[in-house]
């Protein structure tokens, strides 16, 4: 007999969002998938002023200073707060779910990914997950590397490349690896 024969199984059919309500209306999250395509996930759209404007249209909260590289994809606009001199680089991915808050002077660095989003795999329905985040002020997220749903990053914290944050952050922390394990203390310099 092999260990797995009478284990319950994963049954996705099961699966229902109707808990989840990401808080705008059908036609205004079409209307945003367009405009993040054609705009935000391309590399023929370089131009940061109109990535800002679009943003706020649709409901983000944008400080002065933040520029948008090209190729980013942000879930839901409505959901996301930006402080100023925020920098997004290329190919990050800003899973929001719900609300995410990054604070002014963070830098994303290429490939980050901010997942506000997860699946409960002790449940057959595999039932969605949801956790904020907040990436607090000078905070950097390293290239490739992922904030996991409801997580805070501290003050001034280093995410180190393609490292996987999976809890809280202390400030002035610099994590590392997969699982990310604080390695040792930031010191900025004048």
């Amino acid at each position: 007999m092999k260990l797995h024969e009478n284990r319950r199984k994963v049954r996705l059919g099961k699966f229902s969002n109707k808990g989840y309500d990401p808080v705008a209306g059908g036609i205004k999250r079409r209307l945003w998938y367009i405009v993040n395509s054609l705009f935000f996930q391309s590399y023929f759209f370089p131009f940061n002023f109109l990535k800002i404007f679009l943003l706020r249209i649709f409901g983000a909260h944008v400080g002065k200073g933040a520029v948008i590289k090209p190729s980013v994809n942000i879930k839901y606009p409505w959901l996301l707060e930006i402080g100023e001199h925020v920098w997004v680089g290329e190919k990050v991915w800003i899973d929001n779910l719900v609300q995410v808050r990054i604070d002014s002077d963070v830098c994303l660095s290429q490939g980050a990914m901010l997942l506000t989003g997860s699946h409960d795999y002790k449940k057959e329905s595999f039932d969605l997950l949801t956790g904020e985040i907040h990436l607090e002020e000078g905070v950097w997220i390293g290239a490739r590397s992922v904030v996991c749903p409801g997580v805070t990053c501290g003050s001034h914290c280093v995410l180190a490349v393609q490292s996987v944050l999976a809890q809280d952050a202390c400030a002035y922390g610099v994590y590392q690896g997969n699982p990310a394990e604080l390695k040792r203390m930031r010191r900025i310099k004048a």
